[in-house]
């Protein structure tokens, strides 16, 4: 399919207002026509943990939510988004259960991932384990399998659990190809047009390797992938956190790619007061991507920007979002810090809160991403302007809840009538309407500031930010050779 280039949203299914109906109804009553190019919604199967990334199964919609009828119905006005969590399943998913059952006699038994699929004898080699990217202490959880039941290591590359919640499935399995044929179906039926493959950079295991984009493998992987999603006229979109030179290989292969290094880079510039990194990397990136400023997770920093940044410069910005109510996600494997101990995976917070609730300096990130060639995805949180969640992070224990507010429908209302939310939705309506976006874009540094221009014959839009103030002004010309200038 021919992806829309146009303004996406990405939500929970619970987070405006409780449920999907209540999203289709905020989207109609505060946004209407804002996100024509489609609602990335997050899991919202049924699932034993990581709010929705450890999913049971695919085959209905957590009740809590509602219904694959309620998915269709926002599929007849938006292009859908969802998640495809290709390289795991929940532990208590009925194929695993079935396999902690009757262990190798269960049909399943093939598509997990056993030690001594990796390592011969079943022994892992440390040498093998240090090269590792590793998510948690050790990649795999032990659990009881079998009858009488016997402990058996199975390979978990996630989860903040031990035993893991998040079962890796083995790519080399029939019963995979099975699933996901399964899945893909499920999801054209319900008129899903997007698929996010996430995690599929960790689908191939390979003693000696980092097991995380693992090649050949991981191009066969993504080769398969395609071609289902193209017998379906569905489009997927790898999710890969992983540095440049990995990101632009896929990029040449043809795929859509996350921009997770835009993130960083405007957080960098604005808090810096320097667009000369962005400016320079904004000139020569690939177009062919999706972008976002926030998420579910936080600001990629290692490994999406590994060899893209100062040293010193990269603690000052660390240290001042941590000063600004954010947290921290580290690298867990020493073999993937710096020499000099930095670990810092994600920095964890709502993009307003790290740019100190500044709406000036928050409508030029939202302005320099719109502008920025690709797709853009406005995260529900960042859509509303919210504010770091310090209360739900300290409480459940996990530092990513601080952006991860759900909104009711009177807080929605309340919100939408700030300023800094009528502007973002404003500046949407530009990125949606304007005919130059289809153009030509050029990007460079100026005088204490950055300019990004698009242009389609006599339609021109352009960008000014000046990151002294900071300060934001656009520039319109139609086709008629009218000419205005906003400030945003």
């Amino acid at each position: 399919m021919q992806v829309k280039n146009k303004v996406q949203l990405i939500t929970y299914p619970d987070s405006l207002g409780g449920d999907l109906r209540s999203m289709a109804g905020v989207l109609d009553e505060h946004f209407p026509g804002c996100f024509e190019g489609g609602i990335h919604i997050l899991p919202p199967f049924p699932s034993s943990g990581d709010r929705g990334f450890a999913p049971l199964s695919y085959d209905e919609i957590d009740p809590r939510f509602g219904t694959w009828e309620d998915v269709r119905r926002l599929g007849q006005s938006h292009d859908l988004l969802l998640d495809l969590m290709v390289n795991h399943i929940s532990s208590r998913s009925p194929y695993f259960v079935d396999y902690l059952a009757r262990g190798r006699d269960s049909e399943w038994a093939d598509l997990f991932i056993t030690l001594d699929k990796v390592w011969p004898d079943g022994v892992p080699v440390q040498a093998d384990l240090d090269r590792i990217f590793l998510r948690r202490p050790r990649p795999w959880s032990t659990f009881p399998v079998g009858t009488p039941p016997a402990p058996l290591p199975v390979w978990t590359t996630f989860g903040k659990t031990d035993p893991s919640e998040q079962i890796d499935m083995d790519w080399r399995s029939p019963r995979f190809r099975t699933v996901i044929e399964r899945i893909f179906e499920r999801f054209s039926s319900n008129g899903v047009r997007i698929v996010r493959l996430d995690a599929v950079g960790y689908l191939a295991k390979r003693a000696g390797t980092s097991c995380f984009c693992v090649e050949p493998e991981t191009d066969e992987i993504l080769a398969w992938l395609d071609g289902l999603a193209g017998w379906y006229d569905m489009t997927i979109l790898p999710e890969v956190h992983a540095c440049e030179a990995i990101q632009r290989d896929l990029a040449g292969r043809g795929s859509w790619i996350y921009d997770f290094i835009l993130p960083y880079r405007i957080l960098e510039a604005l808090i810096l007061r320097s667009p000369v990194r962005l400016a320079a990397y904004l000139a020569a990136r690939p177009a062919r991507q999706f972008t976002m400023l926030d998420c579910h997770d936080g600001v990629p920093v290692k490994p999406d920007m590994d060899g893209l940044y100062d040293g010193a410069e990269v603690r000052r910005v660390v240290e001042t979002c941590i000063a600004r109510g954010g947290n921290l996600s580290l690298i867990v494997s020493q073999e993937h810090q710096d020499r000099d101990g930095f670990d810092v995976h994600q920095i964890r917070g709502t993009y307003y809160s790290l740019l100190d609730r500044d709406d000036d300096a928050y409508i030029a990130a939202r302005a320099i991403q719109l502008f920025a060639p690709g797709i853009p995805q406005i995260y529900y949180v960042g859509l509303l302007a919210g504010e770091n969640d310090l209360e739900a992070a300290a409480r459940t224990g996990d530092g990513r809840e601080v952006n991860r507010r759900n909104f009711s429908r009177e807080e929605i209302r309340v919100a939408t009538g700030r300023s800094v939310v009528q502007r973002l939705e404003r500046l949407i309506r530009l990125r949606n309407s304007h005919a130059a976006f289809d153009g030509n874009f050029v990007a460079v540094a100026i005088e204490s500031g950055l300019r990004m221009s698009w242009a389609a014959g006599a339609e021109t839009c352009t960008l000014d930010v000046d990151f002294r103030a900071p300060r934001s002004r656009v520039a319109l010309t139609d086709s008629s050779g009218s000419h205005q200038t906003i400030d945003l």
